[in-house]
């Protein structure tokens, strides 16, 4: 027994818990980008090459870092994972970096928030494969070159924008994961309750599905928690009216709106009429930051047409007063070229 876990034998214990998925046929959705990925990998197999650099950007959520687990799967190379905030030195980098053997997959979460210095390092690491330092300082300073083996650098951001040209522009691959339908996450949501054995009917699943802001962590998360509810209440498996009950509780609706949104609406209806205001009297006013607000709460409601981002600020649909079940206002916010007309 013991000769078996020193060789790395599987544990009862090591039973498939993680709801991550391992390959690229259990993953579910994004299919344009599963079948371009699936041919980027062969072709680089077939070549025996590393795959060329990636970058996967869009809401939080989506799978970005579960992609990049399943590119190293794919290939049958090691992966390291790293963040943009943790790379604050360029010997942290050099370190990452020099440790890396053949074809391996380096992953950068959050690589929007990486500093220019380190940005400066990885363009030559990215495209020659070698590093540049500087050893020492003042006149006894001198300049480094370190080899690379050729790696996979894959990196994940919310926030494309926020991402220099010159980085943006070295990754050869660059996939936008979208929003998920209800039936790709009532598939998420089945697969997931079978490998937490619990049983859950077909309504039940898409009940939790049409809740879940078309994102699968939210999703897993809100299962969990149903499951928690059905659990304690002994019920055999989860039901529609049993998911319709726990996630009322939870404070999340019909159209997946939870708190958090409900505050958001109302503060731009009862405070402004619908709008426009800034972003940051929204986040000022509410003790949220504008990165959390503009990452989480406002693609979402964007993507199901109750908020629109405009020049003048933030402004409330139609649509957002009928969700809410409030008249929408007869008296519009005056616009500026009014107020001049008035005085003519």
């Amino acid at each position: 027994m013991t000769k078996e876990i020193l060789k790395g034998a599987p544990l009862e214990t090591d039973h498939d818990f993680s709801l991550r998925p391992n390959y690229l046929r259990d993953f579910v959705g994004q299919e344009q980008i599963k079948a371009n990925l699936d041919i980027f990998i062969q072709a680089a197999k077939k070549r025996g090459e590393s795959l060329d650099h990636t970058l996967f950007y869009g809401p939080p959520g989506l799978g970005k870092t579960s992609l990049a687990h399943i590119i190293a799967k794919e290939m049958g190379v090691n992966f390291k994972a790293t963040s943009g905030p943790t790379l604050s030195k360029a010997a942290d980098l050099a370190a990452i970096l020099t440790n890396l053997q053949e074809n391996d997959v380096l992953f950068i979460d959050e690589i929007h928030r990486l500093s220019s210095n380190i940005e400066e390092i990885l363009y030559p690491a990215m495209e020659d494969f070698f590093l540049d330092i500087i050893i020492g300082e003042g006149p006894s300073a001198r300049s480094v070159r370190i080899d690379l083996p050729k790696f996979t650098l894959i990196g994940a951001t919310t926030r494309l924008g926020l991402i220099s040209n010159p980085l943006k522009d070295r990754f050869g691959i660059p996939l936008r994961l979208n929003f998920y339908n209800p039936e790709e996450l009532q598939t998420v949501i089945t697969r997931a309750a079978k490998l937490l054995d619990t049983p859950i009917t077909e309504e039940g699943a898409k009940e939790i599905a049409h809740r879940s802001r078309g994102t699968p962590r939210i999703a897993l998360r809100l299962l969990k928690r149903v499951r928690d509810f059905s659990s304690v209440d002994n019920h055999l498996e989860i039901s529609a009216p049993i998911a319709d009950k726990a996630l009322t509780r939870l404070e999340v609706d019909k159209g997946g709106l939870d708190s958090n949104d409900y505050r958001y609406l109302r503060f731009i209806i009862d405070n402004y009429n619908g709008g426009p205001v800034g972003v940051e009297t929204i986040a000022a006013a509410l003790s949220e930051q504008r990165d959390s607000i503009e990452e989480t709460i406002e693609p979402y409601l964007i993507q199901i047409g109750l908020l629109q981002r405009t020049s003048r600020g933030r402004m409330v649909t139609d649509n957002a007063f009928m969700h809410l079940g409030l008249p929408k206002p007869k008296i519009s916010v005056i616009s500026q070229s009014s107020l001049f007309e008035e005085g003519e």
